[in-house]
């Protein structure tokens, strides 16, 4: 097993654990510890609320959970050597959960209380506990479902230049001007109840409490990037904009759907990372990057059978046409399942809970907002068509596999994805030119 650098004690909130984290993005909070380029290491992360979630029946937990806690990231680590303008290559070589502790939750935010991509459909909180086996996991709250996940880090990321960061204060701040009492708010801006900053006190602490930058979106640095192919075998390319490069992480998920759509829609959980870290010197301006490239593993279950269900930018509550709105089509299409699902025995508040933390693939087609949403099929006691059983879960369709966003939660990014159609769903043509394609974007040192 690799060196333990960073130890959680559940027990305890982060603020009190023997190297404190830290809750929010500033480039002052102090690195905690240090690895040199080449370094193999395990970092133990908490669940992203602190702790607050437990393990029973009642949703009060997420109704009533305190969000200027989140997300307790484990972190920062200096990587000696890394300079501003530099990339720093991170391997994640093994992930899961702590001993002990096999277990996680997912949840719909209350309207008043973070919300959801659907929230206007379905206000109220909601709560489901599952438990793990192995790659596998099933819920007394959705009952005689049982699927295979993809443990990935839903945040991961490293610290920003004080130029970023007044950059990402202001931007958020002016969207959030522009509506300024809507429910819940555009942007979650800087906060300094709640705050964690690793070793900072006293005066240092109140400066950088004040104008350190919420965790909740994903930016130029990385954060809450929600990409739920990113598990074991994945690399990702981060640029660094700090000595040191100051890497943290957290808001580990069992599984998750594309978007999260819920918002607290993956299973959350405990647990461990491995990690293996390098250099490429100068490669922000060799590669051309402002944001992180990512270069998903090669682990994920092997569904062959879905379905995909099809939205299009007409709102659902005015039957107002818009052109290429990538938002309302993705609600759109995860509408259309939900209530699919809710043929077959769902409640809507389960086919939510389930299209959030199953391995659910989306995707976007320039068609007037045309988009997609993919159901496999897997083995549940519930019958579905053609003698088939219940849900789940990936694999693009589109043959050009290039999808934009335009919103917060629709694709893991908020970017470009660049995506890779199964070998099962092309021809040996269109596979040789996937790894033609993947090639060229292999980044080397």
């Amino acid at each position: 097993m690799p060196q333990v650098l960073f130890k959680v004690d559940l027990t305890k909130p982060m603020s009190e654990q023997e190297l404190v984290g830290h809750n929010r993005w500033h480039p002052d909070i102090p690195a905690v510890v240090s690895v040199n380029p080449g370094d193999v290491f395990r970092i133990e992360c908490k669940d992203w609320t602190d702790g607050q979630i437990k393990n029973d029946d009642s949703p009060d937990d997420i109704r009533d959970v305190d969000l200027t806690v989140v997300h307790v990231l484990s972190g920062p680590i200096y990587v000696n050597g890394a300079q501003p303008g530099d990339i720093l290559v991170v391997d994640i070589l093994d992930i899961g959960a702590l001993q002990g502790e096999e277990w996680g939750f997912t949840g719909i935010f209350a309207k008043e209380n973070g919300g959801g991509f659907l929230t206007e459909h379905f206000p109220t909180a909601a709560k489901a506990i599952w438990d793990f086996q192995g790659i596998y996991t099933a819920s007394r709250h959705i009952p005689k479902v049982r699927f295979a996940g993809i443990t990935h880090p839903g945040l991961i990321g490293c610290a920003p230049s004080q130029e970023l960061l007044n950059k990402w204060n202001k931007r958020e701040a002016e969207l959030v001007a522009t509506n300024p009492d809507r429910v819940p708010p555009l942007a979650a801006l800087p906060n300094p109840k709640n705050a964690v900053l690793g070793s900072l006190q006293g005066a240092e602490f109140e400066r950088v409490a004040a104008e350190a930058a919420r965790t909740v979106p994903p930016r130029e640095h990385g954060g809450n990037c929600d990409i739920k192919n990113l598990s074991r075998g994945s690399r990702i390319y981060f640029p660094v904009y700090v000595e040191g490069a100051k890497l943290s992480m957290g808001d580990i998920h069992f599984s998750q759907g594309d978007g999260e759509i819920s918002f607290c829609g993956a299973i959350e959980m405990s647990g461990y990372i491995d990690l293996h870290v390098d250099i490429i010197k100068g490669g922000m301006d060799k590669y051309a990057m402002v944001n992180p490239i990512f270069k998903p593993g090669p682990v994920e279950p092997r569904y062959s059978e879905y379905l995909v269900f099809e939205g299009i930018s007409v709102d659902e509550f005015t039957g107002q046409q818009y052109y290429m709105d990538a938002h309302v089509a993705y609600r759109r299409a995860c509408l259309n399942a939900i209530e699919y699902l809710k043929k077959f025995g769902f409640t809507g508040e389960q086919a939510y809970l389930l299209l959030s933390c199953a391995p659910v693939e989306g995707s976007h087609q320039r068609h007037c907002g045309y988009s997609q949403c993919l159901l496999h099929y897997c083995f549940t006691d519930r019958n579905f068509p053609d003698g088939y059983s219940a849900v789940l879960i990936t694999g693009f369709t589109q043959r050009f596999a290039f999808v934009g966003c335009a919103s917060a939660h629709l694709t893991p990014t908020n970017s470009l994805k660049i995506a890779f159609l199964r070998k099962s769903s092309i021809s040996r043509a269109g596979a040789a030119r996937r790894l033609v394609i993947a090639s060229k974007f292999t980044i080397k040192n």
